[in-house]
């Protein structure tokens, strides 16, 4: 089979291409109009999201950003309302001011104090509670999994969903990459789900497929849902042709995950032998290079990577089902070579490479 154009590109998960099948299911899809609910593809696909995940009903949406604003809106009446989230959220940092633009809410930014993934003690923390007429009471607690490709223990998301449901307080789950998360655990999407109002998922990401995204929550929820997809643009007639292969992706590209979270565990081996060091726990489909740590230039290491035909955009290494061996060897080689370099380098030196994008150190971004 040949190559995807993506077999070498390690800067996201959203780099892949569609599938042989996937543009086969495209060719072939129903072109019912999906504004009056009458496309049959769209319709199966739907069925099959609230399925998997236990909810009421299901809607397709043109992108992650789209599902993740939209579940956090429907929670909302008016304002003042506050929504507490990671501080390296996507809902928060890198989807355009949504939650302030769409929802007219304040968000509380937390930094778990593991430096790693939000906890209930986390959210005790910084929730607001009360009446205080100075304050904009939290309504949404939203939790992204996976977080820099790390796993919330089920346990935590159970603990914060408890305390929110005390509270009167809503849950939305950023389910981007909870597709990786179920791979990697064993548990369905349904036994995460179970603990959210609300849960969004991406279908360009590690699943492949070219567009979009899905929310799943109560059939009232996306009553109120396909209301404000409308609004925002999203009522699109012939979505058979992009559910179609959101389908092919489930069925086809998920179970494949496994695959990808083992090569990227043995990739991390790997580094760990160069003098690589993570900068958080290495759990599914990315990597974190810590490069004060490791004695790397970035700079030094992106200009390796040019040089090895590899693509990388800062820190981060992206996984997918898509990369290739020869990629992954060329990857390690272009960071052997970096290693070394690094070790002689001159005070003051810099990269002819310009840095920039997601995946920062200063930042730990996942997102794209």
């Amino acid at each position: 089979m040949a190559l995807s154009p993506a077999h070498n590109d390690f800067r996201s998960d959203t780099f892949t291409t569609p599938t042989p099948s996937m543009l086969q299911a495209m060719a072939t899809a129903t072109v019912g109009d999906d504004v009056y609910q009458e496309d049959s593809a769209t319709s199966e696909f739907q069925s099959e999201i609230a399925r998997l995940t236990g909810m009421e009903s299901a809607l397709f949406m043109l992108s992650g950003t789209m599902g993740n604003q939209i579940g956090v809106r429907i929670h909302l009446a008016q304002p003042p309302h506050s929504v507490l989230c990671d501080y390296r959220a996507h809902v928060y940092a890198e989807e355009g001011s949504g939650l302030a633009v769409l929802s007219q809410a304040m968000v509380t930014p937390v930094h778990p104090a593991n430096g790693i993934y939000m906890t209930a003690e986390d959210v005790k923390r910084w929730v607001v509670l009360g009446e205080d007429i100075h304050t904009a009471p939290t309504k949404v607690i939203s939790l992204e999994l996976t977080i820099g490709g790390v796993l919330t223990p089920m346990e935590e998301i159970r603990k914060i969903s408890q305390f929110a449901r005390e509270h009167g307080i809503r849950v939305h789950c950023d389910g981007a990459r909870l597709w990786n998360a179920s791979a990697a655990t064993g548990h369905s999407l349904a036994e995460y789900c179970r603990y959210f109002d609300s849960v969004s998922m991406c279908v360009s990401k590690g699943l492949g497929a070219p567009v979009g995204g899905v929310l799943a929550c109560t059939k009232e929820g996306i009553q109120r849902a396909r209301w404000l997809r409308k609004q925002l643009g999203g009522g699109i007639r012939q979505a058979g042709v992009l559910t179609a292969a959101a389908m092919v992706g489930v069925r086809e590209v998920w179970p494949t995950m496994v695959y990808t979270h083992l090569k990227t565990k043995k990739l991390a081996e790997d580094l760990e032998v160069l003098g690589i060091v993570p900068q958080i726990p290495v759990e599914t489909n990315f990597f974190f290079i810590d490069a004060e740590r490791s004695g790397v230039d970035m700079g030094v290491l992106l200009e390796q990577c040019q040089k090895f035909n590899v693509r990388l955009m800062d820190e981060r290494i992206a996984m997918h089902h898509q990369i290739s061996d020869e990629a992954i060897e060329g990857l390690k080689a272009a960071i052997a070579e970096t290693v070394e370099i690094t070790k002689d380098l001159p005070v003051g030196y810099v990269s002819t490479v310009q840095k920039g994008g997601y995946g920062s150190t200063s930042k730990m971004n996942e997102y794209s």
